[in-house]
């Protein structure tokens, strides 16, 4: 029988497993009744995966909003379908890059940049996903969107492997990263391997393994959860008194002095997290989404 269960679980996700893959079988571990994820990551990648339960399910924006960091590991000299290497060979070239050049290349992809998206991904052109029309060896223009690189770190040049650390805004795709750098080197790259260590102010350290939650007791796994309260932990913090806190579980838009502008979390009585709300024009606060403690027991 599945229970009702909300929080928050950081799991450090395997190379070789898809996300919803990991999700089914973390969710049956637990008996949760409801769960799901903010933030795919392909088969290839490893790391970070935050994985939601119950209540926390319907916060899943703010994490999936927040910006990410990774390891990456680039190919230098080969190119191939998918941008990474699942695909198949397009090219190869012959490497010669030096320490040297890689740091002038690398300050050209930080900052605000516009980035077409890769056809092998999950996005939708009349209701159909990009590497679906790909597999059929379609090609159709993908809109460039706005991305933001706030750090492009040079880790390591071994041979022919460049290795990176990224962090970067919502949205960024890693594989057209690798893929440009390697053409702005002048031999063509793929990306090799992929890691996930940050989402937001939650890093990989914090992480629990596969391995750990099947090996653990009922007691142990659920001893990792975090609550769902660590999910807003960024935010700008309103607490109400218990009369406006009934008023505002109730839906009710609220005259809230000092109230901030944006997004924000909203406690009541004891701390008690309500839920989110965001501050408008003129001190109001608009209940955005709402905790069910009746539903979470």
């Amino acid at each position: 029988m599945r229970r009702r269960l909300d929080g928050v679980l950081l799991l450090d996700k395997p190379v070789g497993l898809g996300s919803n893959t990991v999700l089914q079988s973390v969710k049956r571990l637990f008996g949760a009744a409801k769960a799901g994820h903010a933030g795919t990551l392909d088969p290839l990648a490893s790391g970070l995966l935050v994985i939601l339960f119950g209540e926390a399910t319907k916060f899943s924006q703010l994490p999936l909003e927040a910006d990410k960091e990774y390891l990456a590991l680039v190919q230098l000299g080969v190119t191939t379908t998918t941008g990474d290497a699942e695909g198949e060979v397009l090219e190869r070239n012959t490497c010669r890059v030096s320490q040297d050049a890689i740091e002038p290349v690398l300050s050209r992809f930080r900052g605000d940049l516009e980035q077409v998206p890769p056809m092998y991904s999950a996005l939708k052109q009349a209701g159909r996903p990009l590497y679906a029309l790909a597999r059929e060896g379609r090609e159709v223009p993908r809109a460039a969107r706005r991305i933001r690189v706030h750090a492009l770190e040079h880790l390591s040049l071994t041979d022919d492997r460049l290795e990176l650390r990224i962090r970067c805004s919502k949205g960024t795709y890693i594989r057209t990263l690798a893929e440009d750098i390697g053409r702005a080197l002048g031999c063509g790259a793929h990306l090799a391997a992929l890691r996930r260590t940050a989402s937001g102010s939650f890093r990989i350290e914090q992480s629990a393994t596969f391995d750990q939650l099947e090996n653990g007791s009922p007691a142990e796994r659920d001893a990792k959860l975090l609550p769902v309260e660590r999910l807003l932990g960024e935010l700008p913090r309103v607490d109400l008194p218990q009369t406006m806190a009934e008023r505002f579980v109730q839906g009710q838009v609220l005259q809230v002095e000092h109230a901030p502008a944006g997004p924000c979390g909203v406690y009541g009585h004891q701390g008690r997290l309500l839920g989110l709300g965001e501050g408008g024009a003129q001190g109001q606060l608009h209940p955005r989404r709402l905790l069910n403690y009746h539903a979470s027991g």
